[in-house]
């Protein structure tokens, strides 16, 4: 977190990798549902606040791997590109809501806020026109979504987000799909300049241990003012966007209520009957 910049309440810290933890600080202790909670858990005088999303470039890694056409693979190579960013320059290029699809993310089960890794993914809308690209688009809203149902957990139990910051791996590799995020969430995204924030947090530890007398500094706070940079660019929520996500989250809410919270069981039937229970 210090290494993103994040020292103070009101920041969420996403870090953006096989799966997500979205971190953050406050002044004070709250419920939260489905998120874990340490007093100076990161930063001495805080309540550290750690929820997460159990799969994320995961599921894109997945679907990449097990789902796509050779058509498409031929299509990668012709242009020099790998699958992953072909399908995320198709993706991407779609108007939020063109895909005529949603999904839930849980791939590899719910971590926040149901917290039930008996949960599994799931898809709709899908037609025989359906084509790679739109799906891949949508797993990546899924997994913005599950972002903002966080989020939503975080604001209703009273704790403060004014923005939120990331870094990790997939925005090596997938860092357009930030305007995705911002547009669902409705929120401001700013990203690490280091590429290898933990490393980097590791060092600002190190620096703080040292100490002054050593060249280092007093706190990690002091240390972030002068070893944490972000980036220049700034992912702003288009209002047009952000206005059709809004109702696609509304559909997105009912689908992760009905099957995560009990209504309708069906995922861990299905799970059952897979590993052969009775």
């Amino acid at each position: 977190m210090p290494a993103c910049g994040v020292t103070e309440p009101g920041r969420l810290c996403m870090v953006l990798g096989p799966s997500i933890c979205h971190l953050l600080l406050a002044r004070e202790r709250r419920e939260v549902e489905g998120i874990c909670v340490v007093e100076d858990g990161v930063l001495p005088g805080f309540w550290a606040y750690e929820a997460g999303q159990a799969a994320a470039g995961d599921i894109l890694t997945w679907f990449t791997e097990n789902a796509v056409p050779v058509s498409v693979h031929a299509e990668a190579e012709r242009r020099g590109l790998s699958v992953a960013q072909w399908l995320e320059q198709l993706a991407l290029a779609l108007r939020p809501g063109e895909s005529g699809l949603l999904a839930l993310g849980w791939w590899n089960g719910n971590r926040s806020v149901l917290m039930d890794a008996d949960l599994s993914g799931l898809l709709v809308g899908a037609t025989l026109g359906t084509r790679p690209h739109e799906i891949f688009r949508a797993l990546i809203e899924a997994v913005a979504f599950g972002t903002r149902k966080i989020i939503d957990a975080f604001t209703n139990a009273g704790v403060e987000i004014n923005d939120l910051v990331t870094g990790g791996c997939l925005l090596e590799k997938c860092a357009s799909l930030l305007q995705v995020f911002s547009d669902v969430t409705g929120r401001t995204i700013r990203v690490a300049e280091s590429a290898n924030a933990a490393a980097l947090g590791a060092a600002m530890h190190a620096a703080v241990a040292a100490g002054k007398g050593a060249g280092g500094y007093g706190s990690l706070q002091e240390a972030a003012r002068h070893m944490a940079r972000l980036r220049p660019e700034v992912y702003r929520p288009r209002k047009a966007a952000h206005e059709i996500y809004n109702r696609l989250y509304a559909e997105y809410e009912r689908l992760h209520d009905y099957f995560g919270r009990g209504a309708n069981p069906v995922m861990k039937t299905l799970k059952r009957l897979r590993d052969g229970a009775v």
